[in-house]
C-alpha cells in the first residue's frame, strides 16, 4: 500500500545555471502535490546567490547544509559530479533527481587523459561500476532515484506507450535521432567533464526511450522487462577532419569527443533499434523516434512539429521572440514551439517525480532504466573502438 507524505515535498537544487533554470520551471508547474523549492547550492558563490535572489529561495553554502533542509536533492550539475553527489545525498537519507546521463567515465586523473584514445573496455567497466555504486546507495537508503530523461515523458512517447500496451503490440524495429549544431554547455567538448560526445550526450535521449518502450512492452505482455542484449556502434569526429571547411554555423570546440554517432541495439527478444546522434545538423533540434510494430507504426516527433508555422521576412522582426531551441536564423519559414517544455516532457517529468515521492511509488524513469542506458552507451564506445563489432552488454 502506498504511504503518502503529509507535508510538502521539499526540493533543493544543486547547480545554478542552465539545467537548474529549467528544473525550477518544471517543479513550479507541478499540481496536485504540495512542493516547496527550498534553496540552491553551487560551487560558485556568485551563481548561487544570484539564482537564489532571482527565484526567492535560500542560497546554501554547502551541499550538506542543503541536504539537511530538504527531502529531495535535484542534481543539475555536469555528469562527472553525479555519482559522488548522488551517493552522498542517498547516504544522508534524501531522494535524488539525477539529470541524464546518470553517470559515466571521466578520466583517470592524469593530465594526459584523452577520451578518444583511452581503452574503452576499462571505460565500460568503470562506468557500470559507477552505476552500481548509485544503485547500492539507493537500496541501502530506501530512497528513490529519479532519472531525468525527459523524452520518456514527452506526450508523443506516452501516447505511443498507451497504444503499445492497449493494442498488445510488439516492437520490431525502432529508429530515432537527436541532433543539432552543438551543446550549450561550456563543459561539453572535453571527455573528463561530459563522459563522451554525441553518443552519450545526444544519444542518451533516444536510446533511453527505446529501452523504456521495450521495458513497457515486456512488462505489459509477460510481466518481465525486455532489456538490451548487444550493441554495434560507430563514432566519428567530422568537424575535426583535415578536409572540414568551417563556415561558422556549427560548434567545433571539441577536444577529445565525437560529433557523430550511430548505434544498433539488439534486444533480448531479438528485435532491434537504430539510433543516430550528432552535432553537425543545422536548423534547430531534431528529436524523433519511430516505431515499427507488428500491428501499428508510430512516428513520435518531439522537435520540430508543425503545430505552428511562421514566415518571417526579416531577421530583426522576431528579435525578441523565442521560437525554438538551436534555430540558427529566424528569417523565412520556421516551426515555433507553442510550449517547448511541455512538448519535450519537462513538466510531466517533474509531476511524476513529485508524485512518486509524495505517494511512495516508483517513477516511470528510474535507476534501472538509467543503469541500462549507461551500460548500452559505453558498450557502444567499446564496439566503435573495435570498428563496429557486435559486443554483449554487461548484465
Amino acid at each position: 500500500m502506498e504511504r503518502q507524505m503529509t507535508q510538502p515535498v521539499r526540493v533543493g537544487l544543486v547547480g545554478a545555471r542552465f539545467a537548474a533554470s529549467f528544473h525550477w520551471e518544471g517543479l513550479r508547474r507541478v499540481f496536485g502535490v504540495p512542493v516547496e523549492i527550498v534553496g540552491v547550492v553551487s560551487k560558485t558563490a556568485d551563481a548561487r546567490n544570484s539564482f537564489a535572489q532571482q527565484k526567492g529561495i535560500r542560497a546554501f553554502e554547502s551541499f550538506e547544509d542543503l541536504c539537511a533542509a530538504v527531502d529531495v536533492v535535484d542534481l543539475c550539475t555536469p555528469p562527472y559530479s553525479h555519482e559522488n553527489l548522488a551517493v552522498k545525498a542517498l547516504q544522508l537519507g534524501r531522494h535524488v533527481i539525477i539529470e541524464k546521463p546518470l553517470t559515466g567515465y571521466y578520466g583517470d586523473g592524469e593530465d594526459s587523459f584523452r577520451g578518444d584514445t583511452f581503452p574503452k573496455e576499462q571505460m565500460l567497466r568503470e562506468a557500470v561500476a559507477s552505476c552500481e555504486h548509485i544503485v547500492a546507495a539507493a537500496k541501502n537508503s530506501g530512497k528513490k532515484v529519479c532519472y531525468a530523461e525527459n523524452w520518456v515523458y514527452a506526450p508523443t512517447i506516452q501516447k505511443e506507450r498507451e497504444i503499445l500496451v492497449k493494442s498488445g503490440g510488439q516492437i520490431l524495429w525502432m529508429l530515432g535521432e537527436q541532433s543539432h549544431s552543438g551543446s550549450h554547455s561550456p563543459y561539453y567538448g572535453s571527455w573528463k567533464f561530459s563522459g563522451g560526445g554525441s553518443l552519450i550526450g545526444k544519444g542518451c535521449h533516444p536510446v533511453s526511450t527505446a529501452l523504456y518502450l521495450k521495458r513497457v512492452e515486456g512488462e505489459a505482455r509477460t510481466g518481465t522487462a525486455i532489456r538490451p542484449a548487444t550493441v554495434s556502434a560507430r563514432t566519428h569526429e567530422i568537424t575535426r577532419l583535415p578536409a572540414y571547411r568551417d563556415e561558422g554555423f556549427l560548434r567545433t570546440s571539441y577536444e577529445d569527443i565525437e560529433d557523430y554517432a550511430q548505434i544498433h541495439i539488439t534486444f533480448s527478444d531479438g528485435t532491434v533499434a537504430d539510433i543516430f546522434s550528432s552535432e553537425i545538423v543545422m536548423g534547430g533540434v531534431n528529436n524523433w523516434l519511430e516505431l515499427i510494430c507488428n500491428n501499428h507504426r508510430t512516428r513520435c516527433n518531439m522537435n520540430p512539429v508543425n503545430a505552428l508555422e511562421t514566415f518571417n521576412p526579416r531577421e530583426d522582426i522576431l528579435r525578441d521572440v523565442y521560437l525554438i531551441e538551436k534555430l540558427s536564423t529566424k528569417q523565412g519559414w520556421s516551426n515555433p514551439a507553442p510550449d517547448e517544455a511541455w512538448q519535450h516532457g519537462y513538466p510531466q517529468e517533474f509531476q511524476d517525480f513529485m508524485e512518486s515521492i509524495f505517494y511512495d511509488r516508483e517513477p516511470l524513469a528510474g535507476i534501472e532504466l538509467a543503469r541500462d542506458t549507461i551500460a548500452t552507451l559505453y558498450t557502444g564506445y567499446l564496439s566503435a573502438e573495435r570498428g563496429g563489432a557486435e559486443v554483449t552488454i554487461p548484465a
